[in-house]
């Protein structure tokens, strides 16, 4: 069913939706699916060196429930490739390594550095695709400031698809103050996004 849809969009999204479900796990990016294990993508020395090495979301309630890894894989479409999976003390009794390394979210990302408008109508194309797919998911709008950045000036334009499970979809113009933007290190990104209920309400908390 992953590949329902690979002639209309899949040429620059590579994800691939099941029309009849309400079930993330039958979407993908760079053929990563939600409930994957990351094992089937990287060896457990590489996992835990890069639990050592991430970034934690520090202004989150549990900032250490979660960590974000980057994939080391050949991608076609993306310039940059992350999941999330829980962590170490969030899978203290779990003994299975591949229910351990379960994989919650997937983020593909694409970098449109000072070109935002050509990220917006890139996302635009994308999300009119998606809204006649689910047509009849619920979808909210939302620009806003970015918290991360003092000025006020960097812009995140989102659009998100909420499943009745409480999974989400989203995808998001990320501009970012120019010399915030070049401090830090970041790239003007497209994001697309794919979380679960539990990843959805830790942001969200």
């Amino acid at each position: 069913m992953k590949k329902l849809l690979v002639l209309l969009f899949s040429f620059f999204l590579h994800i691939s939706p099941s029309v009849f479900a309400d079930d993330i796990s039958d979407f993908e990016i760079e053929g990563v699916s939600i409930g994957d294990s990351l094992l089937d993508y990287m060896t457990e020395d590489e996992i835990l060196k890069s639990i050592d090495d991430a970034e934690i979301y520090y202004y989150l309630n549990e900032p250490n429930k979660f960590i974000e890894i980057f994939l080391k894989k050949d991608l076609s479409m993306y310039d940059n490739l992350s999941v999330f999976i829980k962590t170490e003390s969030s899978n203290q009794y779990i003994t299975n390594k591949n229910k351990k390394y379960a994989i919650q979210s997937i983020r593909g990302l694409i970098r449109y550095n000072e070109d935002f408008d050509s990220c917006i109508v890139k996302r635009n194309e994308i999300i009119e695709d998606l809204s006649q797919i689910f047509s009849d998911t619920e979808k909210t709008e939302s620009v806003y400031d970015s918290g991360l950045e003092p000025s006020g000036d960097s812009i995140t334009d989102k659009v998100a698809f909420n499943f009745n499970s409480g999974a989400l979809i989203y995808l998001n113009c990320q501009d970012w103050e120019e010399t915030f933007r070049i401090e830090k290190n970041w790239s003007d990104n497209l994001n697309i996004v794919i979380q679960t209920k539990e990843i959805v309400s830790w942001f969200n908390n």
